[in-house]
């Protein structure tokens, strides 16, 4: 019984690793694949019973009656685009270091045959210089996601770059906070918290700089005013922290995708007559200076004054060293 078990596995990893609709195993091919790998010398009829109980599980298998040549695996827990489509996120994800990436692409192609693997390495695989240092990922998002569930605090040291580009703490003291939410934002992961001193207040932290993340055995505080943590990531544009401002923008229609990109189709513009359009937005003076920065221009803040004034006085600083 065991062996009849084990044989039915083996001819399952090798559907897994070696079929796929361009590549398809006759019966006696099947055969030899599982007495090379697996020194197991099935019969036919015994090979035929197991792709029968195999399709009883589940696992949807096109045979030779179907297609003329012989078998492979049709349908597998994830399709190909949707594997390439979340490798390519994950080698893309500037939070996630280049060994967790591989272990997680490896992982992820597991799922689809050999060929489709290598398909995906050679034409995706280039490096991607941005990635961050920081190991401690994986485990650390495991635990503050514990943390937000069991409602307790956290304490950990909060990373920065020195000159050197080493990484090295903000601080002596480690940071102590009220995990609330785990939000994704310019391809980054941030935790999204409270503390004691402004419990309805909320501050973030980039994933990829915390080091040394401990639970506490201490219960967060309830939120009395529960409050969406993507709106809150959306009004500190590129997750720039500090007091939220009402702002109003003017933008050239060029760059109606980008702000789309940005904002979401939810974002409400008032067009003009001379090919441009305005918006308002919640965002903090640091996120809104930066995206005017970003399409200069396309792209001016109309209000409020106090901000529109604090910009060109910035640009004017620029222009000076720029003279100097």
């Amino acid at each position: 019984m065991a062996e009849k078990k084990q044989s039915v596995l083996a001819l399952l990893d090798i559907l897994v690793e070696n079929t796929d609709e361009n590549h398809i195993l006759s019966t006696k091919q099947l055969q030899e694949l599982l007495q090379t790998k697996y020194n197991l010398n099935i019969e036919r009829r015994t090979l035929y019973s197991n792709l029968e109980m195999l399709e009883q599980s589940g696992y949807v298998i096109s045979k030779y009656e179907d297609n003329g040549k012989g078998y492979f695996l049709e349908e597998r827990q994830f399709d190909k685009g949707e594997v390439l489509l979340l490798c390519n996120a994950i080698h893309a994800s500037h939070f996630i270091s280049d060994k967790q990436s591989s272990q997680l692409i490896r992982k992820l192609l597991s799922t689809q045959s050999r060929y489709q693997a290598a398909e995906f390495n050679n034409a995706v695989y280039l490096p991607n210089p941005q990635k961050t240092p920081n190991k401690e990922l994986m485990y650390n998002v495991g635990l503050i996601s514990e943390a937000i569930r069991d409602k307790k605090e956290i304490s950990f040291t909060y990373m920065k770059y020195d000159r050197n580009k080493n990484m090295v703490p903000r601080r002596k003291e480690p940071y102590v906070t009220e995990p609330r939410y785990i939000v994704y934002s310019e391809s980054r992961g941030y935790l999204i918290a409270t503390n004691k001193k402004h419990p309805e207040s909320f501050t973030h932290y980039r994933l990829d700089r915390i080091s040394k993340a401990t639970m506490l055995d201490v219960p967060v505080n309830p939120l009395r005013n529960p409050k969406d943590a993507y709106e809150y990531a959306r009004n500190k544009l590129f997750m720039y922290g500090g007091e939220t401002n009402h702002v109003m923008f003017r933008c050239h229609e060029s760059i109606m995708d980008a702000m789309i990109d940005i904002f979401g189709t939810e974002l409400f513009i008032t067009p003009q007559d001379d090919h441009y359009f305005t918006f308002w937005t919640n965002t903090s003076k640091t996120g809104a200076k930066y995206l005017a920065q970003q399409y200069m221009d396309s792209m001016e803040i109309l209000q409020p004054e106090e901000l529109r004034q604090e910009f060109l006085s910035d640009l004017e600083k620029v222009v000076d060293n720029y003279r100097k």
